[in-house]
């Protein structure tokens, strides 16, 4: 059962027999109220969508990527990340 305290806190019970912690004055309310009262979450930056991108990768395989491009003369690496950059865009 949710339970909304007079600070607009938004509390949890699985056992209305543990009310007894709840904040004083803290009120029963429906799940459409709870769910109401929680806050929604902003919506991830284009800085924090590449940088998940780029972790699909690790550390070690982007360093290989970097020396096959000095060895080779490609572009493998750069590639890549213009791909993410292109796909995530500013």
């Amino acid at each position: 059962m949710h339970y909304k305290a007079p600070d607009d806190s938004l509390h949890f019970l699985d056992d209305d027999s543990y009310a007894h912690v709840l904040p004083v004055g803290s009120i029963a309310i429906t799940d459409a109220e709870a769910e109401a009262l929680r806050p929604v979450p902003p919506e991830p930056t284009y800085q924090q969508l590449r940088a998940a991108e780029y972790n699909l990768k690790s550390t070690g395989e982007q360093f290989a990527m970097q020396y096959d491009d000095a060895v080779n003369g490609t572009t493998t690496w750069v590639d890549w990340q213009d791909e993410i950059k292109a796909a995530i865009p500013k």
